[in-house]
């Protein structure tokens, strides 16, 4: 008998592949390894809350609103203060900026060398109904010098900054998904044993798909554009599947090959998303992937930021259909430029005889 088969590895943990990992970071001496270990134990932690929110009085609303003007969730200020409680006793961070916060979070680690843009708790109002959620982070260097606090051009770069992004999903299994740069793997929480194990390896997603992920109760106020390329899906015959949390639909995305959009509307003329800990982190991992990421005509990760909690419209996922969706979009930039030629060209006489008279 092959005593081997009595006892079958279990895998490569989380703690094993970062370690294993560290030489593609030359610049680093282990600081960015262990800030991915301190997320990884804040997101054991939350994950423990969320599993037992149905039974103590964590669910629920918490009474207040974050800097968005949303209303807050009992867990998304828990999530909070366990990710910041984590970042800030691990040692490797100077600076936060959390949906959550309105302000950016000094860790009082003047001498870390990153900086971390986070959603604790995405789509955080499913909780109530048993629905996946998740939590999105990006890790920036920082570009000030050592000894200070963090400043707002640490917090405020663009996404191809990002030496470090992912999320962790918390559903019928809970994932941790990042990259650095060198791909995309993924993670499932084994918790008998309190461990992260790879389980999903070198995550390539689809060059097309067959599934879109909008909010179609917003059509009315969809530009001409996107509204042409949701009826292109429709005749295309593909599934409309939206959760209403990023996480989710993304994940399920970036596996099955998809698009998921989140465009400019009457009510978010900016669009939704935030580009610092939602957009940039997923444009990240989705290129990695072999997907694509914009905001309808330049990549999402090019885009100079403004302000930490500067929102963005968002077209991710499967290249092929991210490309499509942008073309859609630039016929109706060329539509709506010849219609504004065509006016001027008939105002042009009318304001000539007005002259004349």
């Amino acid at each position: 008998m092959d005593h081997n088969k009595l006892a079958l590895p279990v895998g490569t943990t989380l703690d094993r592949f970062i370690m294993r990992k560290q030489e593609d970071f030359p610049y680093a001496t282990g600081e960015l390894s262990q800030l991915l270990r301190d997320i990884a134990l804040a997101a054991k932690i939350v994950n423990r809350e969320i599993n037992r929110s149905g039974l103590i009085d964590i669910a629920g609303a918490y009474g207040s609103q974050n800097v968005q003007g949303e209303d807050q969730q009992k867990l998304d200020v828990i999530a909070n203060i366990r990710f910041i409680r984590a970042l800030r006793n691990g040692g490797e961070v100077c600076t936060i900026i959390s949906e959550e916060d309105d302000e950016m979070i000094q860790t009082g680690n003047n001498q870390g060398k990153y900086v971390v843009a986070i959603d604790p708790l995405d789509g955080s109002s499913n909780i109530d109904v048993n629905v996946s959620i998740g939590t999105i982070f990006s890790i920036y260097r920082r570009v000030s010098p050592t000894g200070r606090e963090g400043t707002a051009a640490d917090c405020q770069q663009p996404g191809t900054h990002q030496v470090a992004a992912g999320y962790v999903i918390y559903g019928s299994s809970t994932m941790l998904v990042y990259t650095t740069g060198n791909g995309v793997n993924g993670f499932t929480y084994e918790h008998s044993l309190g461990e992260f194990f790879l389980s999903h390896p070198d995550i390539s997603t689809p060059k097309t798909g067959a599934i879109y992920s909008i909010n179609e109760g917003s059509s009315d106020s969809f530009s001409p554009g996107v509204a042409a390329f949701v009826k292109h899906c429709k005749d295309q015959k593909f599934s409309a599947r939206y959760i209403g949390s990023l996480v989710a639909d993304f994940h399920r995305n970036l596996l099955k090959g998809g698009i998921y959009i989140y465009p400019s509307t009457a009510k978010s003329p900016e669009g939704k998303l935030r580009l610092m800990y939602e957009c940039n982190p997923l444009a990240f991992i989705v290129e990695q992937a072999g997907g694509k990421s914009s905001n309808g005509s330049q990549r999402t990760m090019e885009i100079e930021p403004k302000s930490p909690h500067e929102r963005c419209p968002v077209f991710i996922g499967s290249k092929e259909l991210v490309e499509q969706a942008e073309a859609f979009l630039a016929q109706e930039k060329q539509a709506r430029a010849a219609e504004n030629k065509e006016a001027l060209t008939k105002e042009a006489p009318l304001a000539k005889k007005a002259v004349a008279k």
